[in-house]
C-alpha cells in the first residue's frame, strides 16, 4: 500500500490506523477495533463532503473505511479534517493507491465485495449480508466502472421512485450499512 499525494508520514501515523491481523480485536488508546467487522469502501470519491460524511459514518458504526484512489480532490489531512471534523481522529481508514491494490488486499483476506449501484439486480433488503463484507459505493459523478461491477460478489440496488437518478452515496451507504449491521447483529457497543 502506498501513500497518496499530500499525506505526510506524520498524518499517516496519527490518523490512519491500518489493521490487518488475524486476531479478534485490537485496542488503540481507549478504543477497540474489530478486525472482522463490516467495512466500507469508496471507489475514487470525487466529493470531499461525502467522503467526510462516510468517514464519520465509519467512525460511528465501527466500520473501517477504504479509500481507493485516485480521488477527485486533494486527499490531505486538511481536506479530511474540514469535511470529517474530529471523526477523522477515530475512524479506521485504509488508503489504497488504486483499484488493483484494494482488490488484491480484499481477495487475500477472503472478503466479499458488495457494490451499491443503480445497476444492481438485487434489492439490498432481499440480500443476506455476512459479518466481514465490504460495502462499496462508486464515485459520485460516474459511479463504479463495469470492471468493478464484474468483480463484485453482489450488486445491490435501493428500490426508489422511477424519476430520480440516484440517492446520494453517503445516504445510500447509511441505509445499506444499517441493514447489514441489523442482519449480522454487529451494532457497535458504547451508546
Amino acid at each position: 500500500m502506498k501513500r497518496g499525494k499530500g499525506l505526510s508520514s506524520e498524518f499517516l501515523k496519527k490518523w490512519q490506523k491500518i489493521v490487518r491481523l488475524d486476531s479478534v480485536s485490537l485496542h488503540h488508546g481507549d478504543r477497540e477495533y474489530s478486525l472482522r467487522a463490516m467495512e466500507i469502501a469508496l471507489f475514487q470519491p470525487d466529493q470531499p463532503q461525502n467522503t467526510g460524511t462516510l468517514l464519520r459514518l465509519g467512525a460511528c458504526m465501527g466500520a473501517p473505511v477504504h479509500i481507493i484512489e485516485p480521488c477527485g480532490f486533494p486527499f490531505s489531512h486538511r481536506a479530511l479534517k474540514r469535511s470529517a471534523m474530529d471523526y477523522v481522529d477515530i475512524v479506521e481508514m485504509v488508503q489504497h493507491v488504486d483499484w488493483e491494490a484494494f482488490d488484491k488486499a480484499r481477495t487475500a483476506e477472503g472478503k466479499r465485495l458488495i457494490l451499491l449501484t443503480t445497476k444492481g439486480s438485487t434489492a439490498y433488503t432481499d440480500f443476506k449480508f455476512n459479518k466481514n463484507d465490504i460495502l462499496m459505493v462508486g464515485s459520485e459523478s460516474s459511479g463504479a466502472p463495469q470492471f468493478v461491477h464484474e468483480t463484485a460478489d453482489a450488486c445491490l440496488v435501493i428500490p426508489m421512485a422511477a424519476k430520480p437518478r440516484s440517492i446520494n452515496v453517503a445516504i445510500s451507504m447509511g441505509m445499506v450499512l444499517g441493514e447489514a449491521l441489523r442482519q449480522t447483529d454487529m451494532w457497535p457497543e458504547g451508546s
